[in-house]
């Protein structure tokens, strides 16, 4: 079987960095990707997708330092669910475990994260 998603979306909140009780960096990000096609109008239309994609480690606290809302990205990785109970009722929610990010806006200078980053 193959679980793997690869999107160039955008961050629609600033990354959300905490850290386990163990201390290792978690980060999740709130990513929006858009596709545009033709109705049977033959009008543009756009389908959009969100989706919460979680990083950890070293690149969890990479983000937080080079990312922010509006940022564009390549992301790889894998669909993953997340269940939990809430009020009595059991809930869940498909989500991304990012493996691996690339930052495709221009970054400041002195700064480096133009190529993928790593743990």
């Amino acid at each position: 079987m193959l679980n793997k998603i690869l999107l160039i979306a955008n961050l629609t909140k600033d990354p959300e960095l905490r850290y386990t009780p163990q201390g290792t960096a978690v980060c999740n990000l709130r990513l929006a990707s858009s596709h545009i096609f033709k109705g049977k109008d033959n009008e543009d239309r756009e389908d959009k997708l969100f989706i919460t994609g979680t990083l950890w480690a070293k690149r969890a606290e990479n983000c937080t330092q080079y990312l922010k809302k509006g940022s564009n990205v390549f992301v790889e990785g894998r669909l993953v669910t997340r269940s939990w109970e809430q009020d009595g009722q059991k809930r869940s929610v498909i989500e991304m475990q990012i493996e691996n990010i690339q930052f495709l806006d221009r970054v400041k200078a002195g700064t480096s994260p133009e190529e993928e980053i790593g743990e």
